[in-house]
């Protein structure tokens, strides 16, 4: 590179740390704490995403984009059921039914629970099994959530991994920030930056905006604009 070539742009990682030094609402406790008897909550966004390289867009638009479902119900106070539909860890479509019971559920010390999930991925049945384990702490959580998506033709498997810390502020207000790391069958492994602010609209429904930034695996960066409701 000449003194007279500029390096490739790219959209820095601060617009994550903007959103981190923001605030997040919405009581979002899931994975190791179960759902109380006959709760419901359930999340709907759609995600953006762009080349983290200026130089390789093409327009304005997102290069890609994806949308999400996700909805647990308290069916007793120790099982929760679930329905996830969205991108899978390989990257393709899905559709997962899942069941979730607490291991160790109690009040202090580490919380446990493992579940189990029905589905199809890229037209192809699945069997998801996953474990989570949580933290309370005194102005919020510590999570780690992890799930595999086997095959059940082929019993090839993909792999995923999140941690989050969540952030208790006034007003139910919640700061999250979480790393997604996964190992597709196959693929480039990927881990990834995340960071989400949920505002409330009514007391049922709250409005989410968040950011991700590839740290591996690809280079893009992605905006998330949803809704979640807890009833």
């Amino acid at each position: 590179m000449t003194a007279s070539e500029e390096p490739p742009m790219r959209i820095a990682p601060v617009f994550l740390v903007t959103i981190s030094l923001l605030v997040a609402a919405s009581n979002v406790t899931a994975g190791a704490w179960p759902r109380a008897e006959g709760r419901v909550f359930i999340s709907s966004a759609v995600r953006l995403f762009w080349p983290q390289d200026i130089d390789d867009w093409t327009s304005r638009k997102p290069s890609s984009q994806y949308y999400t479902f996700y909805a647990e119900y308290g069916l007793t106070e120790r099982l929760t059921l679930g329905l996830d539909l969205g991108r899978s860890v390989s990257g393709d479509g899905k559709t997962v039914v899942f069941a979730r019971l607490p291991l160790r559920a109690r009040d202090t010390g580490l919380r446990i629970a493992a579940e189990l999930g029905l589905g199809v991925i890229d037209k192809e049945p699945v069997l998801r099994p996953g474990l989570s384990l949580g933290l309370g702490l005194k102005n919020g959580w510590l999570s780690a959530e992890g799930l595999s998506e086997i095959s059940r033709h082929t019993g090839a498997a993909d792999h995923k991994l999140d941690l989050t810390w969540g952030w208790n502020l006034p007003q139910n207000r919640k700061f999250l920030l979480q790393m997604q790391t996964g190992l597709p069958h196959g693929k480039k492994p990927f881990a990834r930056l995340a960071s989400s602010i949920v505002l409330p609209v009514t007391p049922l429904v709250s409005a989410e905006l968040g950011g991700t930034w590839d740290l591996t695996g690809s280079e893009t960066f992605g905006v998330i604009m949803g809704v979640w409701s807890a009833f």
